[in-house]
């Protein structure tokens, strides 16, 4: 059992981006982290998504070139805002097409695991 508590993070080591603590393989590079028989033992289970949202945007027919900005933000149950990161930017141009899916992935929290702290 991992002592990890639940919500604690590090850095990645390959692409750097901060991740969950317990996590086995980094959710944006995908590279493995943990390769010893214990980490093997408990892999992570399946992860469950409660949210999936994807959309389409097609440059408009207008002149020149369209600016567009990714943003995220996430809110805790009183409505306060808990972060906001701007993940991609770019411009399109007549004919261009942009795909976007944004997903929450979330694991059950292991036996021997203590509270959460933010």
């Amino acid at each position: 059992m991992s002592s990890v508590r639940p919500g604690a993070t590090r850095a990645c080591p390959h692409c750097q981006v901060t991740i969950l603590a317990s996590a086995n393989v980094c959710p944006a590079c995908k590279h493995h982290l943990r390769f010893d028989s214990a980490a093997l033992e408990q892999a992570q289970p399946t992860a469950v998504v409660p949210l999936k949202v994807e959309g389409t945007i097609r440059y408009p027919e207008l002149e020149g070139a369209w600016e567009y900005t990714v943003v995220v933000t996430v809110h805790n149950d009183k409505g306060e805002e808990i972060r906001r990161q701007v993940i991609d930017v770019g411009a399109m141009r007549r004919g261009d097409e942009r795909r976007f899916t944004l997903s929450v992935e979330a694991n059950e929290v292991r036996a021997g695991r203590r509270g959460v702290r933010h």
